[in-house]
């Protein structure tokens, strides 16, 4: 089985591209939706309130992911307090998920900061989307409902589309007007023998 991985900058669009792969019948692992997925544990709401204070948990008592979002996002050590909670417990949970799967021709791992967290070591090949920054910033203020500066907060902890690029197998790049279905499918074709 081989195992993609699938990353791009906020807003590239890698979220629609891994919905491609799972309407062509490929299992895809969401990272940040697992990881979220994560916030809901006692025990990870514990720690992280031990690590942020208990200014990040709602009335009632869940995480409040913009308070965290504006902690991490804005102060690079508080980031890597985060991640180093977060990201063994979600490559753990990768892992078993894969030999979950292990039947398919290959699964793919989506995930926003693949390089950045070292998640690139647990994958066989890399695809990366790319859009022009400007592009991306729209998109995800129109997705999110946030400001300018949040969203450049969030790309400035991420990679350049440079260096995901030289570091992938595969590229597509995502502006609008760009034809990526038959790019996806073509992807898909060469792993899927």
């Amino acid at each position: 089985m081989i195992k993609l991985g699938l990353t791009g900058g906020i807003g590239s669009g890698k979220s629609t591209v891994a919905k491609v792969f799972q309407e062509l019948g490929v299992p895809v692992y969401y990272a940040d939706v697992e990881a979220k997925k994560f916030l809901l544990y006692k025990d990870v709401k514990q720690q992280l309130s031990k690590l942020f204070g208990r200014k990040i948990l709602a009335k009632d008592g869940e995480i409040d992911k913009s308070i965290l979002a504006d902690i991490v996002f804005t102060n690079e050590k508080e980031l890597v307090k985060l991640n180093a909670l977060i990201h063994p417990m979600l490559e753990n949970d990768f892992l078993q998920w894969s030999a979950q799967n292990s039947d398919a021709k290959y699964i793919v791992k989506e995930a926003a900061i693949l390089f950045e967290a070292g998640f690139d070591k647990s994958v066989d090949k890399i695809l990366t989307i790319s859009a022009a920054a400007e592009e991306r910033i729209t998109r995800v203020i129109t997705r999110d409902h946030t400001s300018k500066q949040q969203v450049l907060d969030r790309i400035s902890k991420q990679w350049t589309d440079v260096q995901r690029e030289d570091k992938s197998d595969y590229i597509i790049h995502n502006s609008n007007g760009d034809m990526i279905l038959e790019k996806i499918i073509k992807i898909h074709e060469e792993l899927n023998v």
